[in-house]
């Protein structure tokens, strides 16, 4: 005979989920080079190759509620090798 059990749940506890950005990691300076977000200071891990900057849009009454950010794609360039990192505005992105 084989058991299904009670049909309960097992009690689970709460896990916590790995931080995605460790405390401990101080990451790079990068600076945007171009377009909307020209001058702007960040901190970058591992050294992305992209990075997408978002701006939201303004929306008029419509049949839902929704959010409109505009995208923008910066690049990093590969010539720089230390801080603060470079990355240049892709206008070829969408």
């Amino acid at each position: 005979m084989h058991s299904y059990g009670t049909g309960e749940a097992p009690t689970r506890l709460p896990s916590t989920a790995p931080d995605l950005v460790p405390e401990t990691a101080a990451g790079e300076q990068a600076l945007l080079d171009g377009g909307p977000a020209h001058g702007t200071r960040l901190r970058v891990l591992d050294r992305p190759a992209v990075v997408q900057v978002t701006y939201p849009c303004r929306t008029e009454d419509g049949p839902t509620p929704f959010r409109v950010d505009a995208l923008y794609v910066y690049r990093r360039d590969p010539r720089v090798h230390h801080e603060p990192l470079r990355y240049g505005y892709d206008h070829a992105s969408p």
